[in-house]
This record gives C-alpha cells, structure tokens and sequence, in this order.
C-alpha cells in the first residue's frame, strides 16, 4: 500500500480498482493525495476487494460519500473477476449515489508501460494471458495526452493474432502473455516489455482522465467488457492441446 503527493494537481475524488487479471489492484485519490495499493487478485478477489477499499479509505481519512466517482476495470479479462469488480462498483456508486467510469483493462498496461518506460514506443500492443493458448490483445497509441484505441480489444488464438501482426507489425508489446507464452508469441523485431507496472496508479491516471472527458455513467448502466463464450474446453480439446503443446 502506497501513498503518493501529488503536488498542486487537482484531482476528482475517486476510487478505483481492477480485477481483470491474477493482480488486484486498488487506488484511491483524495485532493492532491493518491493512495494505491496492488497485489494478489484471482480466486481471492471477491474476498480482498473490499477489505482493501476499507483500507484505503480509513488511510485517506476519507468516507464513500466523499467522493465524485468510482471507476473500475472493465475487462478484457478474467470472467469471475470481472463481474466483481464490476458488481463492487455497481453497489458502492449506488448507495454513495456516484457515477461510474469503466477503465478499458488492457490500456491499464499500456499507461503503466509508458510512465515505467519513458523511451517506449508511443504504439503499444497489449497482450494478456487468456489461457487455453489464447490472448486478449489491443493497440494502443499515445498522442502526446490521451491514449487513442488503435485496435480494439479482442480474444485472439496465437495464429489469428500472429495474422493480425503480419498485416500490422507492432513496434512494442507488453503484457502477461509475454511470460506465458514465451517464444510461441511471435512478435518480431518488436520491444518486448513484461507485465510488471504499478497497475493501481496507472488505473487511477486512466480514471482521471476519463473524468476529465466527461465519461462517468449511472452505476446501473455499468457492464464488463468479456469477449469469450467459452470457458472450458472439453476432455478432448484439453487433450489435443497438450499433444500441440508437447509437441511445440
């Protein structure tokens, strides 16, 4: 758990947190003060999101109604975590009567990458971890003061991302597919760049901004970004996909 002066910026007072990924991530900024706090999400998430929003809020001296907006990830990502960090969001905002900003998850990275690494290319393509040899990726580029979306999110298999790269090859890739796919994601001459950003404060930054932009909605109107229909392969597929595995 951080705590971080932000000098003479002014801010909106907002929560924010994600639950897309194996990392959860919480932030809080109050005034000119920003709290953050990241760690392990996964199977825990539903059991760790609140206590930490507790957290930060006692730390800020901050209560719910204080605040102008809650913003959480909204995928792509993981089904379970999504819904609840979109389910937290949908009950807080409403009791506190706030709006709602859904963070695009994947251009989390994107934003972290470029604060972590300074000389990073300003298109980024962010490539996450969605098991069963896929992975949810998106283009993103930075113009200097918003991220615009180059291509949107979306679940590809590695072939059908590797086309996608053939007609477009990316300049930097980040994200947690990196490391669990290895060499089978094929990325060219392309930076490589791991999934190892302050994802609380990057969210936050995001969330910020779309204040800025006006882009908060009511509560009941928030939903998760989740791009797969199917969740498990059957006996046969988790077979044919060990042999590819083995034999690769």
């Amino acid at each position: 758990m951080g705590r971080h002066p932000m000098g003479e910026l002014v801010s909106a007072r907002v929560l924010a947190f994600d639950t897309s990924t194996e990392a959860l991530a919480v932030a809080l900024q109050i005034d000119a003060d920003l709290f953050t706090w990241n760690g392990p999400s996964g199977a825990v998430a539903s059991a760790q999101l609140l206590p930490q929003v507790r957290r930060l809020l006692q730390q800020a001296g901050a209560e719910l109604r204080q605040l102008q907006a809650i913003a959480f990830g909204r995928g792509p990502g993981a089904f379970t975590g999504l819904r609840t960090a979109c389910a937290v969001a949908q009950g807080l905002a409403l009791g506190a009567e706030l709006p709602v900003l859904p963070v695009d998850s994947l251009m989390i990275v994107a934003e972290g990458v470029r604060v972590a690494q300074p000389g990073a290319p300003d298109d980024i393509d962010v490539v996450m971890d969605a098991r069963m040899a896929e992975v949810y990726a998106g283009r993103y580029r930075w113009d200097g003061a918003h991220w615009q979306v180059s291509r949107a999110p979306a679940l590809y298999s590695l072939d059908g991302l590797h086309a996608a790269w053939a007609l477009q090859p990316p300049r930097c890739v980040a994200g947690s597919a990196l490391a669990a796919l290895g060499g089978r994601l094929r990325s060219g001459e392309a930076l490589r760049i791991g999934a190892d950003i302050d994802r609380a404060a990057a969210l936050l930054r995001l969330a910020q901004q779309l204040w800025i932009d006006g882009a908060g909605i009511d509560a009941a109107a928030a939903l998760p970004l989740y791009l797969r229909d199917k969740v498990a392969l059957t006996v046969a597929e988790r077979e044919a996909l060990r042999r590819a595995e083995h034999a690769a």
